[in-house]
């Protein structure tokens, strides 16, 4: 069973390209299945042994200790994946894992962020020093065209149209899309580039110097520095936000449904394979609206004061 988790995860890696964040999610789910497998003995199982009670009893044991029934379901779709894998090259005769119901899950709506506390969270990196300059640079662009925060940090210098306010982006699965960005955040790039200079002559021996994002040791910015960064500047304000890099994505398509863009052009810039999960989105806007309809509209308002009934012939 071992040799084929690591024939499943080189598929994963040079065939289906996936980033070495989803490899290791997919091996921690997996050496947690072949840990309960073999109960801690080093013992070799055989993978057409393995039924779907055997699945579901695993499962089982994962909600008996408190695992929330998200990380379960995740789980089970890592063993559903390796066995899909098993059963395309000939080793298993069928997918044990398919006959396993799926764990029901709470439907989770996004959280994002009012449009002026994204306002004022953008202008929190000061605009005077080298790390500001990039930092309003990168929040601006990562609200701006709702990447994700690896996304960002992937970004190359020829990655980026500063004329045409354009951005090549590398998704899941290296998949490329062309995503736009604002007049804003085309301006705080060009404020950004003069320091990415500085940063670049005082540093000449980085590795990567083509990286549109760098630290100031010179090599390109990480994702742990960028949350690092952001939470930095939230506890020096005086906002009580718990804020996230991801929380910019969610905005993005929220702040985009609530003027009037449709789901098809919000899944495309966001880069999602399938409507369906652009469509979670929807619940947020309407969450929205009933909320800003109870608070602004004159009959909305319990205890207010009530009107006459009007007169017949009058409505």
């Amino acid at each position: 069973m071992h040799e084929a988790k690591a024939a499943f995860l080189r598929y994963l890696r040079f065939e289906r390209n996936h980033s070495p964040h989803t490899l290791r999610a997919y091996d921690l789910d997996l050496e947690e299945f072949l840990e309960f497998l073999t109960r801690g003995r080093e013992e070799h199982v055989d993978p057409a042994a393995i039924d779907h009670l055997t699945i579901r009893e695993f499962l089982g044991r994962l909600l008996s200790r408190g695992l929330s029934r998200s990380s379960a379901a995740r789980k089970l779709a890592s063993i559903r994946s390796l066995f899909r894998f098993l059963h395309r090259e000939g080793i298993v005769e069928a997918n044990p894992a398919r006959l396993v119901q799926t764990p029901k899950l709470d439907r989770r709506v996004p959280e994002f962020l009012t449009e002026p506390e994204v306002a004022a969270i953008l202008e929190l990196p000061p605009a005077d020093t080298l790390r500001g300059r990039r930092d309003r640079a990168l929040l601006e662009l990562l609200y701006g065209t709702g990447i994700r925060l690896g996304e960002l940090v992937g970004l190359n210098l020829e990655d980026v149209s500063l004329k045409q306010r354009l951005a090549k982006v590398r998704g899941k699965g290296k998949k490329e899309r062309i995503v736009p960005f604002s007049p804003k955040a085309g301006e705080r790039l060009r404020d950004y580039l003069p320091a990415r200079s500085a940063i670049l002559r005082r540093k000449r021996t980085s590795r990567e110097p083509n990286a549109l994002f760098l630290n100031l040791r010179g090599g390109r910015l990480s994702d742990r520095s960028v949350r690092r960064n952001l939470q930095d500047y939230i506890r020096r304000s005086a906002m009580k936000l718990e804020v996230r890099p991801h929380l910019f994505r969610h905005s993005f398509a929220t702040h985009l449904l609530n003027r009037g863009a449709d789901l098809r052009t919000i899944q495309e810039l966001l880069g999602h394979a399938s409507l369906s999960t652009t469509q979670k989105y929807t619940h947020v806007a309407l969450e929205e609206l009933i909320r800003v309809h109870r608070a602004s509209h004159p009959r909305a308002k319990r205890g207010g004061r009530k009107g006459k009934e009007p007169a017949e012939g009058q409505n």
